[in-house]
């Protein structure tokens, strides 16, 4: 069984090959999450804790958190779950993931360290791979260079030196996601007033409505009133000329 183990710590990853099966037993019916401590792959990893973050059987099919079994199983699946991404608007689909316990039929098993043992791993622990691309969105900007919410953001961007096909370098920095500019607050300001001035006016317009169906019901009424009234005294008018 091959383990990707990462360090969120330095950014980097390394592959183990392990062919002995009392080690692997020590991850068998672990589930997705479950922390596995590092002593039972030898004792280079002794003092480290990993986490299984994932992993795939031997036909490519991913592990999936929440199925309760070690079996391969077929799902219905639809938009924001695992394992799948939608084309359309309300498109789903079956299809067939492995259940989140770790059994034999796992080719690849993903773990993080969760905590450092007092050896250094090599290539992994012992090396640094910095970022290559900075903080996008504002507040991650912020808690990066620990600024205030009245320093400029856009000051702070990390950029990243290109070299074109001409062999000129320009620079390249993202763009700011959920950045509260001057503008933005006017505009969202703006939209306020039109969305507040729009309800008035059609509060206006519906109490004008109500009040002229009152009008015409209360005509009507004292239209058929009247109606009522002349058509009695005419009755009345008959009778007395009878007599």
């Amino acid at each position: 069984m091959k383990f990707n183990v990462s360090y969120p710590a330095t950014g980097c990853q390394k592959k183990i090959e392990v062919d002995d099966e009392h080690k692997l037993r020590h991850f068998y019916d672990q589930r997705l999450a479950a922390e596995v401590d590092g002593a039972c792959l030898g004792d280079d990893f002794k003092g480290y804790v990993f986490r299984i973050a994932g992993g795939n059987d031997k036909q490519g099919f991913p592990m999936k958190q929440g199925v309760l079994t070690s079996a391969r199983v077929r799902l219905l699946l639809g938009k924001g779950q695992t394992c799948f991404r939608a084309r359309r608007v309300g498109m789903r689909k079956r299809k067939s993931v492995r259940g989140c316990i770790v059994s034999g039929e796992m080719a690849v098993l993903n773990l993080v360290i969760v905590k450092k043992g007092d050896a250094e791993i090599p290539g992994l622990t012992d090396t640094e791979k910095p970022r290559r691309l900075g903080p996008k969105r504002a507040n991650n900007i912020r808690k990066l260079f620990n600024l205030g919410k009245q320093d400029d953001v856009r000051k702070f961007v990390i950029r990243r030196e290109i070299e074109g096909k001409e062999g000129k370098t320009f620079t390249k920095a993202p763009k700011i996601q959920r950045l509260i500019t001057p503008q933005r607050v006017q505009r969202k300001r703006k939209e306020k007033a039109v969305a507040r001035e729009r309800w008035t006016s059609s509060r206006k317009v519906a109490q004008a409505y109500q009040e002229k169906v009152t009008e015409k019901m209360r005509l009507a009424k004292e239209a058929r009133h009247a109606k009522h009234v002349q058509r009695r005294s005419m009755s009345r008018k008959k009778t007395a000329d009878k007599k």
